[in-house]
């Protein structure tokens, strides 16, 4: 089967890792596929070197990109659709709002060039949260209309295609869920010694409280709640690592708390597994998830994890089981549990080994290679 994946941008994210581990996994079984993305906009990390390290075909298409802009738009559907005309796949799997509008529109006005499949997967969604409620009403409607030309639709977890009902996007029958699937055991691989090294990097002791975080400092993940939460856990470190707009905000919370030297900001780092091993706990604030893969990492890595149950978070943590979830907002309560694992090593120990062997279970590559071909042969055979 030739399959087209086409992803906004190879951008630092689970969405990005998980399109090009499906596209490995599918080449692995005999599928000739290939990943298409656009531009990765400054002052974002790529990933687009993980394309070459799972020996997947990367095809950028400059047009193609996060901000809106008609002309660029319109010129990102004809690269997508000449794309098709010469490739002309089976499938096309899009990914991720811009390229989902792109790719879908591309194929519609394709012609004889027309995949047999078109199938679009949401690794979360913008429709609320984002932008304020006139255009998230315009998005609301686009992707009801794309629906329409979409032959089967993919959530990463149930929450994720129980919000896109409830937006009227499409009817539940048009969804199928399929969980992430990552090579866990390559993602988690710390170096000897990686814990006391990444320790004395920050100039903490082995019996430190080491509160950890991954990602990008913007306001659906509420990065000052990060700040609010640590000062809140008697002598805790933060390591965050990853950046963004909000940073200058962090760091002048963290200073005006009194907790500057205890914050630790890595910017990004490609080391995330040695840092991982460092860790005593994991902390997840946002507002708005799809699949958590920084929660699905640590709880691999067998730290326990505690965070807002916010979008598809609690398909990752098991409450009172692998770590905890709390309402999005709750700092009290999400400093309450991390001061109980801080007291506690006993319980972060049991937490973060029954974390390690469910996300083994839960998040294989392989499991997500055969769910997904099984949405393509229902549509391919239908």
């Amino acid at each position: 089967m030739k399959i087209v994946h086409v992803i906004t941008r190879l951008n630092l994210g689970g969405a990005a890792l998980a399109v090009l581990e499906l596209a490995a996994g599918q080449r692995a079984r005999g599928h000739d596929a290939i990943v298409v993305a656009g531009t990765i906009p400054a002052g974002e990390e790529s990933m687009e070197s993980v394309a070459g390290e799972l020996a997947v075909p990367y095809v950028r298409i400059s047009a193609l990109q996060r901000d809106l802009s008609l002309r660029t738009d319109a010129r990102a559907v004809r690269q997508v659709r000449r794309l098709l005309r010469t490739q002309r796949p089976d499938v096309l799997h899009t990914h991720t709002a811009k390229a989902g509008a792109a790719g879908r529109i591309a194929a519609a006005t394709a012609g004889g060039a027309r995949p047999r499949a078109i199938v679009h997967e949401y690794h979360g969604h913008v429709l609320s949260g984002y932008f304020d409620s006139r255009r998230e009403r315009v998005f609301r409607l686009v992707e009801r209309g794309l629906a329409h030309v979409t032959d089967r639709l993919i959530a990463v977890s149930e929450e994720v295609r129980d919000d896109l009902v409830s937006y009227g996007v499409a009817p539940a029958a048009k969804f199928a869920v399929v969980q992430y699937g990552f090579d866990l055991d390559a993602r988690t691989a710390a170096a000897p010694g990686a814990r006391r090294r990444a320790r004395d990097e920050i100039g903490v002791g082995p019996d430190a409280f080491v509160i950890g975080w991954i990602g990008r400092l913007t306001a659906i993940k509420r990065p000052l709640d990060l700040i609010r939460v640590a000062a809140s856990v008697d002598s805790a470190v933060l390591v965050l690592i990853g950046d963004g707009e909000d940073r200058p905000q962090v760091e002048a919370l963290a200073a005006s708390l009194g907790i500057g030297d205890r914050v630790h900001l890595l910017g990004y780092r490609k080391d995330v597994a040695d840092w991982y091993a460092a860790l005593d706990a994991f902390l997840l604030v946002s507002a708005n998830e799809g699949t958590p893969v920084v929660a699905i990492e640590a709880l691999a890595a067998g730290v326990p994890v505690v965070a807002t149950d916010a979008g598809g978070t609690s398909s990752v943590v098991d409450d009172g089981e692998t770590g905890s979830l709390l309402p999005v907002g709750d700092v009290a309560g999400l400093a309450q549990a991390l001061e109980e694992l801080r007291r506690d090593p006993v319980r972060r120990a049991e937490q973060g080994s029954r974390g390690a062997v469910r996300m083994r279970e839960r998040f294989s590559v392989a499991r997500m290679v055969d769910d997904v071909e099984r949405v393509y042969q229902g549509i391919v055979s239908a």
